[in-house]
Parts: structure tokens; sequence; C-alpha cells
């Protein structure tokens, strides 16, 4: 213990390393709270939108006081879906920056309804949000550097080199207590803010310690090449200018190779341009014959066939065919984009067993639920309950049935899931060996110190 408190004392009297400790808890603090801050306005956005979806929903009941067309009501009452952010999401905010997490959908065309509300340029948004895998994945890696690049140059330098290794207890043993020492210092000064973040979240306990499992797997890896490289130089210069080398390598210039390989092997053509061919295909149904058109719509919906034919100039249910149809012309582009982002997200994951930043990345995303999954997932819901909302109306559509203030009362409401995410296990099983050889390299160069 007293040769612990030796070291502690040893690592805190450095002026870079004590500041370096008390700048990478403030700036993880702040991290937490900029993340705790953007979930609640978004939080407040959710009930803001709730507020203006109960007072246009009254305002067209109004209107149904006497009853009506089931066609318009449908037309004109919005249904609210919500995607809240899971306890997590202030840790690793993902694509819930970039991707709507509220849309009030209506009978018309789902795949319009589900793309057009891209308001956002993801490439403006690439570089992230500011928050706790931000501070973990490019910061800390830093501090790691400032601490651990000088570990046995240091000693050098100042003469003492030959001193060290003739104590008791000299050699690999020193080297790991002083790193384990620092290890905890950087761990600690990472994860204290989380834990009050994920408290105040309220974070279920297993997540949290997935989360603080895989910051220490990230740390542990640049723990070890840190040491590896310290115990290879001369000067701490040069293990500064190394380790840094190989901080850019790895958390940026390989992870943005990577993104730009596969964005070129599978290319994604943007949402809005599904919703614009979804509209274009109902625009087409205005001149097209309206037999053509219903005859589109049974080949999906057989258990209408039957119902009266059309006539006349307009007809809800002619009008609702349309929209289905041109769902059902951009289904398999639909799913063309869907297997296409899947794909990126997969090849990205991929890349995470030899990136350890894109590791952590994929399993801080999935636990908080904000990576592409958690969205399509989101989406997945909204088709589901545009489903519902079809099954309710059809019959009153199709078979020509009143629509007064009790079936307006009836309507589906969208009943929103409890967020939460799940456990990337090959990103973790990943973190872990990178871990375990960034462990085994720092260990293996460590024990040639001894013998200089």
């Amino acid at each position: 213990m007293k040769t612990l408190q030796l070291e502690l004392r040893l690592a805190l009297h450095s002026r870079l390393a004590a500041g370096a400790l008390v700048l990478l808890l403030l700036l993880a603090a702040l991290a937490v709270w900029s993340g705790l801050h953007a979930v609640s306005i978004q939080r407040d956005a959710l009930a803001r939108i709730a507020a203006v979806q109960r007072d246009d929903v009254d305002a067209v009941a109004q209107k149904y006081r006497d009853g009506g067309e089931a066609g318009y009501a449908a037309y004109s009452t919005p249904h609210l879906t919500a995607n809240p952010p899971a306890p997590l999401a202030f840790a690793a905010f993902g694509q819930r920056d970039v991707q709507p997490y509220a849309l009030r959908v209506r009978l018309l065309g789902l795949h319009s309804q589900l793309y057009e509300s891209e308001s956002i340029n993801p490439e403006l948004a690439a570089a992230g949000r500011f928050d706790f895998a931000f501070v973990l994945v490019y910061l800390a890696p830093l501090f790691v550097i400032a601490l651990m690049h000088d570990l046995v140059a240091g000693e050098r330098e100042a003469g003492r080199l030959r001193l060290v290794n003739s104590l008791p207890a000299p050699g690999a043993r020193l080297w790991r207590r002083r790193i384990a020492l620092r290890f905890g210092l950087v761990l600690a000064a990472l994860l204290l803010p989380f834990l009050a973040g994920a408290v105040s979240a309220g974070a279920g306990l297993a997540a949290t310690a997935l989360v603080a499992l895989g910051a220490a797997l990230y740390l542990a890896f640049w723990f070890g090449i840190a040491a590896a490289v310290a115990a290879l130089v001369r000067t701490s210069a040069a293990g500064a200018a190394v380790l840094l080398a190989v901080f850019v390598v790895l958390t940026l210039v390989l992870p943005t190779f990577v993104n730009g390989a596969i964005g070129r092997a599978v290319p994604v053509s943007k949402g809005a341009e599904l919703s614009l061919a979804q509209r274009q295909e109902v625009h087409n149904g205005w001149d097209l014959p309206k037999d053509e058109t219903m005859a589109k719509f049974f080949r999906t919906n057989p258990e209408w066939r039957e119902t009266t034919p059309v006539t006349g100039r307009f007809h809800w249910k002619w009008y609702y065919a349309m929209h289905q149809a041109g769902d059902d012309a951009v289904a398999g582009k639909a799913g063309d984009y869907r297997a296409a982002l899947t794909a990126r997200e997969d090849w990205t994951a991929h890349s995470g067993w030899l990136l350890p930043s894109v590791a952590v990345q994929v399993l801080l995303h999935r636990l908080a639920d904000t990576d592409l999954q958690g969205q399509l997932a989101y989406q997945d819901r909204i088709a589901a309950f545009h489903t519902v909302l079809r099954r309710f109306y059809y019959p009153y559509i199709f078979n020509d049935r009143p629509f007064g203030p009790a079936e307006f009362a009836r309507m589906p409401v969208y009943s929103a899931v409890a967020p939460g995410g799940g456990v990337a296990v090959p990103a973790l099983a990943a973190l872990a060996i990178l871990a375990a050889a960034g462990l085994a390299a720092g260990a293996i160069r460590l024990r040639r110190v001894q013998a200089l």
C-alpha cells in the first residue's frame, strides 16, 4: 500500500499529469452534461409535439360531431409516432442528431412519409456531437499519451533507470504498477461523470456496467500500445511523437479510409429520392384509368376486390388505392435502400475487429439504441402502425360505412415502446481481443527494458 501511495504521489507530482487528469475529468463532465441537455431538449420537443398533436386532433374531432366521411377523416387526421431517447442516449447520441425522432403519419403513402423528414444533411453532422463517446474515443487516448509517453524515457533522461532496475522489485512489476495506477486514474476521470449521468438518466445497471467495461477495454488497448512504444524509444519526445502518429492513424486516418471505401463499395441513394419516387407514382395515378389503379391495389389487397366499383370523378377508396399502389411501386427500391444501409453498418462493424475506435463506438451506440439498427426499428414500428391504420379505416372507406364521433374516438393511437438498446457482442469481443493484444505487446516490450 505504501508503494502504491508513493507511486500515486509520484504520478500526481507532475503538473502535466495532474493537469491532464483534471482536464479530462472536466471534459468528461462537460460531455455528460451536454448529452443530458440534448436528451432533455428532445424530450421537451416530444412533449410540445404531443401538445400540438392533441390540439390538431381536437380540431378535426369538432368537424365530426355530426359525422362525416371516413376517407376525409383519414386524410385530415395526423397520428403521432415518437421515438423517445433511451436512458443511455446521453452518452452516445449517434444518429439521433440526423434522424427524425417524431413523425406524424396519415393514411397516405407510407414511404413518402417515412423519408420526407431528412431535414438535416448527414454530411454536415459528420463531425458528431460532443458527448461521452466523443471524449472516450478521440480525447482519452491523447491523455493516455500525455501520461505514458515518458514512462521509461523519463527515468532514463533523469538518470534513474539503473536505480529503478536495481530496486528490490524492479523490472516489469514496477512498470505494471505504474501503468495500472495511471490506468485507474484515467478511467476514474472518465467514468465518474458518466456514472453520475447514468444515475441521473435512470440507466440500467447492466447497460451502465457494459459501457464502463467498453471504456476500460478501450483504455487498456491504448495503455498497452503506449507501454510498448515507451519501452522502445530512447527519449520522451520520440515517445510522444510515435504515439501521436499511432493515434492519428488508428482513430482518424484508417476509420476515414475504411468509411470511404465502404461508401464506394456499397452506394446508397438518399431517402428523399424514395419519397419523391413514391409521390411521382401517386401523381401519375391521377392520369391513369381508375380501373387500372384499382387493379394494382387489388394485387396486394385482394380482400377488397368484391367491394362496390369506383364510379364518378372521385372516391376515397380510389385515392387511397393510388397511394398504396405508389408504395407498392417503390417497395423494391425501399428494400434495396434499407439493405444497402444495413450492409454499410455491418461492414463498419466488421472494421471494428481491427480498429478499436470503431469497435467501441459500435458498442456504445448499440447500448444507447442510437445506431442505424435503432432507427430502422423505429421505422418498422411506424410501418406496423400504418398497417393498423389501414385495417381501421379501410372497412369504413371501402364499404362506404358512416364515420361518426364514436368511430373517431376509437381511432388507433401509437404507443411508443420502452426505449432500450442491446449488446453488440462482436464489438465487445473485438475490444477484449484488441485490449489483450495491446497489453501483451506492452508487457513483452517492458520485460526487455529490465535488461538494458
